[in-house]
């Protein structure tokens, strides 16, 4: 049975309003270590246990034959903030160290998978079962149960392909899309910070905590639910068009003469294309009796699309932008992760946190900064990102009731 937190009345401090939670995450790679990185920046203390080896993310790029001594971005996203443990799960004393960490614990945060956990008893009925005010976020390729719940699936293919997503979103006479790296992981670490967000909230009404289940499949099929939801209403969903065939060319991407994109958002496209025509001088499109009605632009879309191509190729998109803005045309800029990178609207939302850099590093590195302002605080830093096995040994000093000591990243020889 859990035992009470010594502090549980810890205040929250301005934009942490999880000061005073401890969670302990026994997880890898990214949705895991997503949802015990957003609680991390939220306040909580997130203890991650490793194995001698680390975190498989932490050697991200030797995976993939870089053997260069680099900051590791992917790897400070998630991970700022926590105290790194290392434990040998196959060892009885290591396993009761866990447990003991748990036991103090108000969240528990795992992906790895079923049966792993079933032979570690940590199963999380079990892990529930034994602390009954422990909320047990457990993620998922496929899910909990049916005949797929212990096949392996990255975001790739849990999330991207067997969801629907990367078929859907791409015109049936090309290949599947292949999204960037961690999208999926990243969205079902959010959804399994909510999930245990909710059961604190119900913990604080009846005491007891619970199971929290997650899975990067049925995260996928939410994330594409409009699609997904068509379908099983009408039976069929219309299919994905070249841009060139788009059937609604007021809400398109279109690229200025300089070769800068950009998205028409205009939903109503009535209400908005006449904006948009006076914004590209072309009085005659609105004249067009083609392109008077919605309808007939849905169904003229190809033509005026062209006639859009044609038009916005003559001038770079920063003058498009003054003279969308001018008109009230609705538009956004596509931009490149370069650009993003040195947006002045990211930038004046705090979007961007200084994180120690992973490693041996001494400088610092940007991360993304979480996408929730409480009370409006901005976001900061939660923490440097740790070293493995950094606070190995004062978190065990703090089971036997020993003072901890000043924390020191491992040696070199330590971390091998």
């Amino acid at each position: 049975m859990s035992t009470p937190r010594s502090n549980p009345t810890s205040a929250p401090t301005p934009g942490r309003p999880l000061t005073g939670v401890d969670v302990v995450e026994l997880a890898q790679w990214v949705a895991g270590p997503a949802t015990g990185g957003l609680l991390a920046d939220w306040g909580a203390d997130v203890i991650k246990i490793e194995a001698a080896t680390g975190d498989p993310q932490r050697s991200m790029f030797a995976s993939v034959g870089i053997e260069k001594d680099l900051p590791n971005p992917s790897f400070a996203q998630d991970n700022r903030g926590k105290r790194s443990v290392v434990l040998d799960l196959r060892a009885e004393a290591d396993r009761q160290t866990l447990e003991e960490l748990i036991a103090r614990a108000d969240v528990f945060v795992t992906n790895l998978r079923l049966p792993a956990l079933e032979r570690l008893d940590l199963s999380p009925a079990d892990v529930s079962a034994r602390h009954p005010r422990l909320v047990v976020a457990s993620q998922t390729g496929y899910g909990p149960i049916g005949p797929d719940r212990d096949v392996p699936g990255y975001d790739i293919g849990a999330f991207v392909s067997r969801s629907g997503i990367a078929r859907t979103n791409a015109p049936e006479s090309e290949p599947p899309i292949n999204l960037r790296s961690a999208i999926g992981d990243h969205a079902t670490g959010m959804a399994t910070t909510m999930g245990v967000l909710a059961k604190l909230f119900e913990r604080e009404r009846t005491g007891r905590g619970g199971v929290v289940e997650t899975s990067l499949y049925q995260t996928g099929m939410y994330t594409a639910a409009w699609d997904l939801s068509t379908q099983l209403t009408f039976g069929r969903l219309s299919r994905m068009r070249p841009r060139t065939a788009s059937q609604g060319p007021m809400v398109n991407s279109y690229c200025a003469g300089d070769g800068g994109w950009f998205y028409l958002i205009g939903l109503e496209a009535a209400r908005h294309f006449p904006s948009l025509c006076r914004a590209i001088d072309r009085p005659d499109l609105a004249e067009d009796p083609r392109f008077a009605t919605a309808s007939g632009i849905k169904e003229n879309a190809v033509a005026l699309i062209a006639e859009l191509d044609a038009t916005f190729a003559t001038r770079p998109r920063t003058e498009w932008a003054e003279r969308f803005d001018a008109n009230d045309v609705w538009w956004a800029p596509c931009l490149t992760m370069a650009e993003v990178a040195n947006d002045p609207q990211a930038e004046a939302l705090g979007a961007f946190l200084p994180t120690d850099a992973p490693g041996h590093h001494t400088e610092q590195i940007r991360t993304v900064a979480p996408p929730v302002r409480f009370d409006g605080t901005p976001p900061s830093p939660s923490g440097p990102v740790p070293g493995l096995g950094e606070h190995t040994d004062d978190v065990l000093r703090s089971l036997t009731g020993e003072p901890d000591s000043e924390p020191t990243r491992p040696t070199e020889d330590d971390a091998s």
